[in-house]
């Protein structure tokens, strides 16, 4: 569910000091996306901006699964589609952060 090695790769070069406000900041943006998803109706032009946006996120932190599902709901909103899971997506963002957060200070001990 998570690429560590893109962890590793955005770990080194931010910093491992400053890497845990870039992803905070990462993972705030993405819940504040995901609630307004969550919001009234949207256009397929507003589902794919913000998908492509989410995916980039994920992209970003490792979370591989994650930037799947919005990679093809950016694509299926592309093709006109406005019917998006995204409880679904809020399910897998939760289930990668989980994973995230407990496995992150395992991996990266000093």
């Amino acid at each position: 569910m998570i690429d560590w090695i893109r962890v590793s790769e955005l770990r080194d070069e931010i910093g491992a000091e400053d890497f845990a406000e870039v992803a905070d900041l990462f993972l705030m943006e993405v819940e504040e996306t995901l609630s307004q998803l969550d919001g009234p109706k949207h256009n397929v032009v507003q589902i794919r901006e913000m998908m492509h946006f989410l995916k980039g996120s994920a992209l970003n932190l490792g979370f591989c699964k994650l930037a799947d599902v919005c990679n093809a709901a950016e694509l299926a909103a592309a093709q006109g589609e406005v019917d998006i899971d995204i409880p679904a997506v809020q399910d897998l963002y939760t289930a990668s952060r989980e994973q995230f957060e407990s496995e992150y200070a395992q991996r990266f001990a000093a």
